[in-house]
């Protein structure tokens, strides 16, 4: 009897829909996983709703289990968390993360799948992809106990990184956004709250992660000199201007890029891919997280949903999508 799912296809720029799939038979070595619930990353993902992603960029942006191309018709996606129903005997009844698009069902490589912790529930654990994000920009940025940082940008990668730079001892923390509904976040990951005109200066390191031109402008005002921003934030097709003349070179300030699609060279020689995540899955033991997850829906509403997130009518962090048992 063949197996089938429904899948989520971005049909067209701005334009979704499900689709009914047949799954493959699975080799050896694989697993056939059902899906518990899958989170859209309000940032990258409606970047890729809109069409937003350059040509130059369709490689790269590539998400690894990803059918069809750039602008569409594509599968996309990477926050899934689900049951093993099929596959080596120590796998199956697990509950397991992987980078899979939005499906009820499939079947990938059984070294695709991370067992998620018994101290992390399935409803939490989709947000492994982001924390990872979060993991690679701290190792990039190697902040040093007692330092002053800003995390400019209250979204999903954002809040992560600060909920991380939160556990560092002698750390001055603030979490800046425009938006003051981000305040409530930030208290509930354990960081101060500033608005961008109030946030506090002379700062060794700001992470900047606001996907906007003014924010990026900011992180270099909130630096002391020879101060470094660490950019996370990806613009897509759009040019972003910034403030490199004034006093820029004059207090030797730095913009690095940090972008999770290669282990940090800082830990490149002593960890692998599935290190850098096991341990994401690891940190989610701890249930201040649960505010990076802001809204839910069941999967048979996403076609609706995602144009709302993409307008911003629904403004979530992590939009998290419930597969109420169908497969």
């Amino acid at each position: 009897m063949k197996r089938t799912a429904r899948a989520f296809w971005l049909s067209s720029p701005g334009q979704g829909e499900i689709r009914d799939v047949t799954l493959p038979d699975p080799a050896e070595g694989e697993v056939v996983v059902r899906s518990l619930y899958s989170g859209v990353s309000r940032g990258t993902e409606t970047l890729v709703f809109r069409g937003g992603v350059p040509e130059s960029q369709y490689a790269a942006m590539r998400a690894p289990f990803q059918e069809g191309d750039f602008p569409g018709p594509v599968k996309y996606g990477y926050l899934n968390v689900g049951s093993v129903e099929e596959g080596p005997e120590d796998l199956v009844g697990r509950t397991v993360f992987c980078l899979y698009p939005h499906q009820s069902r499939y079947v990938v490589p059984a070294s695709a799948v991370t067992p998620v912790p018994e101290t992390v529930p399935a409803e939490r654990a989709m947000l492994a992809g982001t924390v990872e994000t979060a993991v690679n920009a701290l190792w990039d940025a190697a902040p040093l106990v007692g330092d002053r940082i800003a995390v400019v940008g209250g979204g999903m990668v954002g809040s992560s990184v600060a909920a991380l730079l939160a556990r560092f001892p002698g750390v001055r923390v603030q979490l800046v956004d425009a938006d003051p509904a981000r305040a409530k976040t930030a208290e509930a990951l354990g960081v101060d709250f500033a608005s961008p005109q109030d946030a506090l200066g002379d700062c060794d390191l700001v992470v900047h992660a606001s996907a906007t031109e003014q924010g990026l402008a900011r992180s270099l005002e909130l630096l002391t000199a020879e101060g470094t921003v660490l950019e996370l934030s990806w613009y897509g097709d759009r040019q972003v201007a910034l403030p490199l003349g004034e006093a820029f070179h004059s207090r030797r300030l730095v913009i690095r890029s940090s972008q999770v699609g290669s282990v940090s060279p800082a830990r490149r020689s002593s960890r692998s891919y599935a290190d850098r995540l096991a341990l994401a899955l690891d940190l989610l033991a701890d249930p201040a997280l649960d505010a990076l997850v802001t809204g839910e829906c069941a999967f048979e509403e996403l076609p609706d949903v995602l144009p709302r997130l993409a307008s911003g009518a629904i403004p979530a962090l992590c939009h998290r999508v419930r597969y109420d048992g169908h497969a």
